[in-house]
């Protein structure tokens, strides 16, 4: 008899691990997939045309709240557990709980889950969400187009639409987020490659994804979601850590395993986090991976038109995931605010509708901020009407997309961006030129 699985998952790490190890393996038998972390995501089916031909009929995705019903239901023997950025104290408890279920409980490794490229592979990951990510990968980006070298990147997955359209997408202009019907998570990682002239793949299917990007590329980036680990193995493991939340790097799962696994860890954010902060990350660093090259960085914003602030009331919109389950209490929309001189920030709770009143209740300590939360055109309208029945004399969108773009706003808006750059040295400049030559021989 094959051994039962549920893979507890949300919607990206939990697919890929099937697609690895259960998909074309009878030795075991996965009876459901349940999912958590983002909204409506559960009442789907891993479709068919994905599943192999195991599983004639798909595999049910479940609410995570079923899965003692499941476990009982279908005497399963082993619950995965196969999505990130949660404390390890969270972790430890589902695994309590998967035992008093009488099930195994099981986190797979990079040994079980890594895709082997055929290219070269550098992979950007984080210990938090929110630690900088994403500018860190567009400015790696940017060196080795400067080096010659022509990055293809590759993005941790975000399927939350219909599951046989996104096995394997491919944007390169700013008609394919439409063709493919983003989100607005999806837009804001692809939208800031596109701009810069480098072709994105994501979607479902990554050894299939891997095969393109390889055709077309000199390089695999790897641009992680969440605190996750890459799912290619990488040539080049750089890390961002955050010292706004110090601790977390080696406190949360699976970013400590990011942190250890590291060859480059950068130190982002280090122009508005305080000494105490950044001393406890430089110590965690050294504890856990005294081998890794450190780099300091800042990720200095600037704002369109800054001297519209000064004075107003002002709605501050940031990241939705750095917000919710990034849990951090504010971001560039806040320091810009503050900086440039806003009167207040205006809560948006009181004027927050639909799914957007869930997240408050939710996330709580989000407080007088606005997640931009975009996981479907339902919640996209929820974002516009919301912001605009609010009292705010200005919005400060400090999400990486311009959300005028995909919303109608009645109010006068500005925009906040941010870049990565290094201080001191070694620089990301000077670790790529090293990794190139090396290439090069």
């Amino acid at each position: 008899m094959p051994t039962k699985v549920v893979i507890m998952g949300a919607a990206g790490r939990d697919f890929h691990n099937f697609n690895v190890s259960f998909r074309d393996n009878p030795d075991y038998r996965v009876v459901a997939f349940t999912a958590t972390q983002i909204p409506n995501i559960y009442g789907r089916t891993y479709p068919p045309a994905l599943a192999g031909k195991l599983y004639p009929n798909g595999i049910p995705i479940l609410p995570e709240e079923d899965l003692p019903e499941i476990v009982k239901r279908e005497a399963v023997d082993q619950v995965v557990f196969a999505y990130s950025d949660v404390p390890h104290e969270y972790v430890m408890h589902k695994a309590s709980f998967v035992l008093s279920l009488g099930a195994d409980f099981r986190l797979m490794g990079p040994r079980s889950t890594m895709l082997k490229s055929k290219k070269p592979v550098i992979a950007v990951c984080a210990v938090r969400t929110g630690a900088g990510k994403s500018q860190t990968t567009r400015r790696v980006a940017s060196i080795l187009r400067n080096l010659g070298l022509n990055p293809v990147v590759v993005r941790h997955p975000m399927p939350y639409g219909e599951l046989e359209k996104q096995v394997c997408q491919r944007f390169t202009k700013y008609e394919d987020l439409d063709k493919y019907q983003t989100t607005i998570e999806e837009r804001e990682e692809y939208e800031p490659h596109i701009r810069a002239g480098t072709t994105v793949y994501s979607g479902i299917d990554y050894a299939r994804i891997l095969s393109e990007a390889e055709a077309e590329g000199d390089i695999v980036l790897w641009d992680g979601g969440n605190n996750d680990i890459p799912f290619y193995k990488p040539d080049l493991h750089i890390t961002v850590v955050d010292p706004h939340r110090p601790g977390n790097e080696i406190s949360y799962h699976p970013g400590e395993t990011n942190l250890r696994m590291a060859d480059v860890v950068v130190i982002n954010k280090v122009e508005t986090a305080s000494e105490r902060g950044r001393q406890i990350v430089r110590r965690n660093i050294e504890l856990a991976n005294p081998k890794a090259q450190v780099v300091e960085a800042a990720s200095p914003i600037s704002v369109d038109h800054p001297e519209l602030i000064r004075g107003k009331r002002v709605l501050v919109i940031e990241d939705g995931p750095t917000l919710t389950h990034g849990e951090m209490k504010y971001g560039a929309g806040v320091i810009a605010a503050k900086k440039h001189g806003a009167a207040a920030l205006v809560d948006p709770r009181p004027f927050a509708v639909g799914s957007l009143k869930d997240t408050f209740k939710k996330y709580p300590r989000i407080g007088t901020l606005l997640p931009a939360m975009g996981y479907g055109q339902s919640q996209v309208k929820e974002l516009e009407l919301t912001i605009n029945a609010s009292d705010a004399e200005l919005v400060v969108i400090a999400t990486p997309i311009d959300l005028r773009r995909i919303t109608q706003l009645n109010k006068e808006a500005v925009r906040v961006s941010y870049e990565l750059q290094e201080i001191g040295r070694p620089t990301l400049s000077d670790i790529l030129e090293q990794f190139a030559a090396r290439l090069r021989k």
